[in-house]
């Protein structure tokens, strides 16, 4: 399936990647469209856009110090990037002794919604079916998993679980079946397919030739920083992480990791130049 970076993603990914400031200070409307219009999204989609991600409570309107219109993160919003952040830019060396965790629930069937939030929660999570109403993952996702169920007050209906798979089945064959590992390489590869030949024409461009042409350059890293991002923030959620003696020969997603820590590296900071770039200078 190919890409979609919709506007209402993008606009979550920029707070991500450059919206969350010390001072928590608003962002103009007319940057949200300044810097949106550069990733190819005119003006009434952003303002669509971010009307839905208001209505979800995660931007509050809020006026700048000049006076103008403007949009913060809600804390809730703050909350979920700052979780991500973990998920996204860090590189765990997972390891099979780290152990399992297990999520065991039962959802009364007058609250049966909240049994599907709780299915999707989890999934979301990285976790794995291990047999109806039994949810598997990586034991280092007990924390993150403890943490997500007790603010979506879900906690009350699971029961979570540390510990070793001790049999019958071969661990490896066990998790091909918890996970559907062939639609998880799919999406490592999908990245690849978008993304490599970015990186690879980074590493070509003669950056000491580009010294007059600073906009371009950073308009550039801008925007494939920010396609990048999109691209990758969901992978380390429908990839758990799971040990390398666990996955099968040839298995891409070290390879589409190290692409992006690679692009976020060369891309991000000459991305943010193009951010902080004042209106007036366009």
């Amino acid at each position: 399936m190919a890409e979609q970076h919709t506007p209402r993603s993008l606009i979550v990914t920029l707070y991500g990647a450059y919206g969350r400031t010390p001072d928590e200070s608003p962002l103009p409307v007319a940057e949200l469209i300044r810097l949106l219009g550069a990733l190819g999204v005119d003006a009434p989609s952003v303002r669509s856009a971010v009307s839905r991600l208001k209505r979800r409570g995660l931007l509050i309107p809020e006026r700048t110090v000049d006076g103008a219109a403007g949009y913060v993160l809600s804390a809730e919003a703050r909350q979920l990037l700052d979780d991500g952040d973990r998920r996204i830019y860090a590189r765990p060396s997972p390891r099979l002794s780290d152990g399992w965790v297990l999520a065991v629930f039962s959802v009364p069937e007058a609250e049966r919604h909240k049994r599907h939030l709780l299915r999707s929660r989890l999934g979301r999570l990285g976790f794995g079916t291990a047999a109806p109403g039994v949810w598997i993952a990586p034991g280092r996702l007990y924390e993150e998993t403890r943490h997500t169920l007790r603010r979506l007050q879900l906690d009350a209906y699971v029961d979570l679980f540390t510990g070793e798979h001790l049999g019958f089945e071969a661990t490896d064959r066990a998790v091909a079946r918890w996970w559907d590992l062939d639609a998880i390489a799919a999406l490592h590869e999908e990245f690849l397919a978008a993304h490599e030949p970015v990186l690879r024409g980074w590493e070509e461009r003669n950056m000491t030739e580009e010294r007059d042409r600073a906009l371009e350059r950073n308009t550039d890293a801008y925007r494939d920083y920010l396609f990048a991002l999109d691209s990758w923030r969901r992978l380390p959620y429908a990839d758990p992480g799971l040990p390398a003696e666990l996955l099968p020969e040839n298995w891409p997603g070290e390879r589409s990791a190290d692409v992006f820590a690679q692009l976020h590296t060369r891309l991000r900071d000459a991305g943010l130049e193009f951010v902080q770039r004042p209106l007036t200078a366009e």
